[in-house]
């Protein structure tokens, strides 16, 4: 008993003691960290490659590291050092970079890169520092996820800027919330968990990855309802819908105070 009470008191216990609690603290993150959390396996060719592939077109941005740049009037491109692969394969995957030209947001055109080369790239992009990994099929597949709790999670956080139907909408000084609808699943849930553009990001401790799916599935219903009938209207709500009214009504006054002058005479 003596021995074991002198251990208790040793120096290095406390520093043992604390080593064994990181050590479990580790393994228990590990284990039980969401499952679209878990980083993809990539080897160290897709690395070599996609170094090569941002070292010809990101790095006049981005700089030669992924560190970053910025000039005078703040117009090249942000550090890339932890926005992970998921951040890679939404901004790449839908052709909003490499950019075409500087602007105040890069917008949605045909892929300049192949699926090939984009997970190459997000694997060199994810082995500069842990961030986002691209979700998995099953996180993203819209038959998992439950339309009815995604359509409440949308009309909360995204209605404001990209319209309770989806439709995108304008923002401040040339920026713009895009349209969700008819987006890959894929990239629906990327945005979330990256914060594209001005895009907030939810991450896990905002929105589950089940959360997410979703609203995944909300847009996907939405999609494939489609337009109850009549004219849409662009689907941008009152003030659209107001003017459009307002124009044709003014109009058939105007038309008809015409009519009536001129059998007046």
């Amino acid at each position: 008993m003596k021995a074991l009470a002198a251990r208790r008191h040793h120096p290095m216990a406390l520093l043992v003691i604390l080593l064994l609690a990181l050590v479990a603290t580790g393994g228990l993150y590990v284990a039980l960290q969401p499952r679209a959390a878990q980083a993809e396996a990539y080897s160290q060719d897709d690395v070599e490659a996609g170094e090569a592939l941002f070292l010809a077109n990101c790095a006049s941005c981005h700089g030669p590291a992924g560190e970053g740049q910025v000039d005078s009037e703040g117009t090249l491109g942000p550090s890339l050092i932890g926005v992970g692969a998921a951040s890679v394969d939404f901004q790449v995957g839908t052709g909003r970079m490499p950019m075409q030209r500087a602007g105040a947001q890069g917008p949605e055109k045909p892929p300049q890169m192949n699926e090939e080369q984009t997970r190459q790239l997000a694997a060199y992009v994810a082995s500069l520092g842990p961030g986002p990994a691209v979700p998995d099929e099953e996180m993203v597949d819209p038959e998992l996820g439950d339309p009815v709790n995604g359509g409440e999670i949308f009309r909360i956080n995204c209605a404001m800027c990209h319209n309770a139907a989806g439709a995108g909408g304008a923002l401040t000084r040339g920026k713009f919330a895009p349209p969700v609808i008819g987006v890959e699943p894929q990239h629906v849930y990327e945005a979330m968990d990256t914060g594209p553009q001005n895009m907030p990001v939810f991450n896990d401790a905002n929105l589950s990855p089940d959360d997410k799916r979703d609203v995944v599935a909300y847009l996907h219903a939405l999609d494939e309802t489609g337009s109850p009938g009549g004219i849409s209207l662009g689907n941008q709500g009152p003030v659209t819908e107001g003017l459009y009214v307002w124009t044709i009504v003014l109009s058939l006054l105007v038309a008809c105070a015409v009519w009536l002058g001129a059998k007046a005479k």
